[in-house]
């Protein structure tokens, strides 16, 4: 019995530097964006891209809500350009976090999506904010 796993060759290692190398730059994880926020150690505006009701139910202590559908220039303007965004939505099931990365890169800003979304920072045994606290951008 043959391998599964190894059913398709390893790519070449310099292949798959470029490979994860691009990876990494355009996304992160909870646990990162966790450990920044504690540590105040951030240097990004983290943007819940999800909708308000969504928001309101439960979004990263921190987190702006900023529904992807309403980024413009406009209303990214009180940020400089090269300001780092990071957005997620609800998990892996949803895909507005990448809709919000392609039309920040669109509008020529920095982004990172942090993978696993809401889901991803509950299991990982983070813990959700609740809308008192909370900003948000129209």
């Amino acid at each position: 019995m043959s391998s599964r796993a190894l059913e398709y060759s390893a790519a070449d290692p310099t292949f798959a530097l470029a490979h994860f190398g691009a990876k990494i730059q355009v996304e992160t994880d909870c646990t990162d964006v966790q450990a920044d926020l504690v540590d105040g150690t951030a240097g990004f505006v983290l943007l819940d891209v999800r909708g308000p009701n969504a928001f309101a139910r439960g979004h990263v202590d921190g987190a702006i809500s900023f529904p992807y559908r309403n980024m413009t220039e406009e209303s990214l303007a009180k940020w400089p350009m090269d300001t780092v965004f990071v957005v997620y939505c609800a998990g892996p099931h949803c895909n507005a976090a990448d809709k919000a990365a392609y039309r920040l890169s669109q509008l020529g800003r920095p982004v990172k999506l942090m993978l696993g979304g809401v889901t991803g920072w509950i299991d990982e045994g983070f813990e959700l904010a609740s809308l008192q606290n909370a900003e948000a951008v129209a």
